[in-house]
């Protein structure tokens, strides 16, 4: 795989002295903003793709008419809190 850059960039001395703190054993600086940036492509994909969804599924309600009333989601909603809450005590 043919690799290629980023633009370099500036940031103030603060940010990089914290940023250099944060590093953990082993890790480069370079490594993190690698890793920085892979997480926030993934990150924006997911959102976008997030957003589709739900606008498809906007689409769909306004052609069918059919709706989910919000209390029925809630409820839902509530019941894997319920869950999640007795799984985690």
């Amino acid at each position: 795989m043919k690799t290629t850059t980023i633009p370099p960039l500036r940031v103030s001395a603060e940010l990089r002295s914290e940023v250099e703190q944060l590093l953990e054993a082993g890790e480069t600086l370079s490594g993190f903003v690698v890793d920085a940036v892979n997480r926030s492509v993934e990150y924006r994909k997911y959102r976008r793709e997030f957003i589709a969804r739900g606008l498809a599924s906007a689409d769909r309600a306004r052609t069918t008419g059919e709706y989910v009333p919000a209390a029925k989601v809630i409820e839902k909603l509530a019941g894997r809190l319920r869950r999640a809450r007795r799984r985690a005590a």
